[in-house]
């Protein structure tokens, strides 16, 4: 078995690729997995950190603010799509895999698109409710698309999609931590209530604004909060925290390692509406407000998020209200056990295990299509 998986950029993309290739081990402890991703992207640290090989492109994408800044790199993008396109014809052309799978972000458009152009088998992960543009394009050609909402064939060839939910984390998928030690990781009190504030990998600015613009909010309340920042904005955070002296109240981290015992200590959490944080969220059965992001294409997180307030699984708080309602939405719940309990239960409902193996049946299935032939 020899597979090539691409995509990247954020967490949501990089996550679901790793579950992939650590099924594909489980199932093939002798299987040689290459991931291609784009320069200067998180995936470049994050997939060696989890063990893999990787490869990366010359790609980016398309800035949608027009600035002069951001016209000059739009200007760049054809040459580095180019660029992109022969550097994966001749790293196919080494690794020569069995599969070829895509989950999304820049690099997997340059090399799906030139995996199937060379007649290689290839498989699409499409995360989100709304399908994103590189997806829409590569489906034509895919032999398998893999989704996790209901209703995609408005974006896809119906005789292609197979529902298999989105892959997560093997530590939440497979969670076993208790609240107790949830609460004895991140040093909180497991009598009192505690908040989990997540803007994504990269961290959000406005949910960060509204915990920083409202720290006296916690201690007033007696509400903990595990409060991940992201890189930009976890210095200020930290600082800001130590100066109000409530360092009891709120833990900073700029990145969550262990997101099962973050889990396990919250009974609430504030998230950004990522496709892959719904997914470990269903899976969690944790009650949610979600605040989708506005800076991403076609605005899918909002369409995630809706997918969940109309079954009663989530509330959603629209980003430039998030300041002033975020907060005390949360505390209104968290004192709530009954709607907490029920949110909980529906949320739970539309979870989708084992997302990472059905894949793996998906492409075991395409290869014994291949040997037919």
């Amino acid at each position: 078995m020899k597979a090539i998986i691409s995509g990247g950029g954020t967490g949501g993309h990089i996550f679901p690729a790793v579950a992939i290739a650590n099924a594909l081990k489980k199932r093939y402890p002798d299987a040689d997995i290459l991931f291609v991703g784009a320069n200067g992207r998180m995936e470049m640290e994050k997939v060696p950190a989890a063990g893999y090989p990787i490869k990366g492109l010359p790609i980016a994408g398309l800035q949608r603010q027009l600035t002069i800044g951001n016209i000059i790199k739009n200007l760049q993008l054809p040459v580095k799509v180019l660029l992109s396109r022969l550097k994966v014809r001749g790293i196919i052309r080494q690794f020569q895999p069995d599969i070829v799978v895509g989950v999304g972000g820049f690099a997997s458009e340059p090399t799906l698109s030139m995996a199937s152009r060379m007649g290689y088998t290839t498989l699409l992960q499409e995360q989100n409710s709304y399908a994103g543009l590189t997806n829409k394009t590569l489906a034509r050609r895919a032999d398998c698309i893999c989704v996790a909402y209901s209703g995609m064939e408005r974006f896809f060839p119906k005789e292609k999609i197979v529902f298999t939910g989105n892959p997560v984390r093997a530590d939440i998928e497979q969670m076993t931590a208790t609240r107790q030690e949830g609460c004895s990781y991140f040093q909180l009190d497991p009598t009192l209530p505690v908040l989990l504030s997540v803007g994504g990998s990269l961290g959000a600015r406005s949910i960060n604004r509204m915990v920083l613009d409202n720290l006296q909010l916690f201690a007033q309340n007696k509400v903990q909060i595990i409060f991940q920042t992201g890189r930009a904005m976890y210095q200020e955070a930290r600082q800001a925290v130590e100066q109000a002296g409530i360092e009891r109240w709120v833990k900073v981290h700029e990145f969550i390692g262990k997101m099962d015992l973050a889990y396990a200590a919250a009974q609430v959490v504030i998230s950004r509406a990522g496709a892959i944080a719904i997914s470990e969220l269903c899976l969690v059965g944790k009650p949610v407000i979600l605040v989708p992001s506005p800076n991403v294409a076609e605005d899918h997180q909002t369409k995630n998020a809706m997918a969940l307030v109309e079954k009663k699984a989530a509330i959603m708080v629209r980003d430039n209200q998030c300041h002033d309602q975020g907060l005390p939405q949360a505390f209104e719940l968290l004192r709530d056990a009954d709607r907490c309990e029920q949110m909980g239960q529906a949320i739970r409902s539309l979870a989708a295990p084992h997302a990472a193996d059905s894949i793996v049946d998906q492409i075991e299935a395409l290869l014994a299509r291949d040997r037919k032939k």
